[in-house]
């Protein structure tokens, strides 16, 4: 399984951070979600990609997760000369993560 038949995602930008949110389509799944959409498992999944730090913040009233990713952006988007600046994909991406089949199930 992955992330995608779960939950939806949506991105943002602020100069070289992206903050990707992982929003779960049935609150039933947001603690599965919280256990296995972990800082650890989202900064390897973006390893070539966000150089710095991955921060997480719960939104538990919207069965949300926020990740923020620093040093996403190759500089932001006045500098960067990747297609994607604004990094829209990375919610694409974000969603290919793999839920393992032992994890909390709803």
């Amino acid at each position: 399984m992955i992330l995608r038949e779960l939950a939806h995602a949506r991105t943002g930008d602020k100069g070289d951070i992206s903050c990707v949110s992982v929003i779960a389509y049935d609150m039933a799944d947001y603690p599965r979600l919280m256990q296995v959409v972990t800082v650890e498992r989202v900064a390897a999944h973006f390893a070539g990609i966000a150089k710095g730090p991955v921060r997480r913040y719960e939104l538990p009233g919207i069965g949300a997760l926020n990740f923020v990713l620093k040093g996403a952006l190759g500089g932001g988007v006045t500098r960067s000369l990747a297609l994607d600046a604004h990094g829209k994909c990375l919610a694409s991406l974000m969603l290919e993560l793999d839920i393992p089949a032992d994890a909390g199930s709803s």
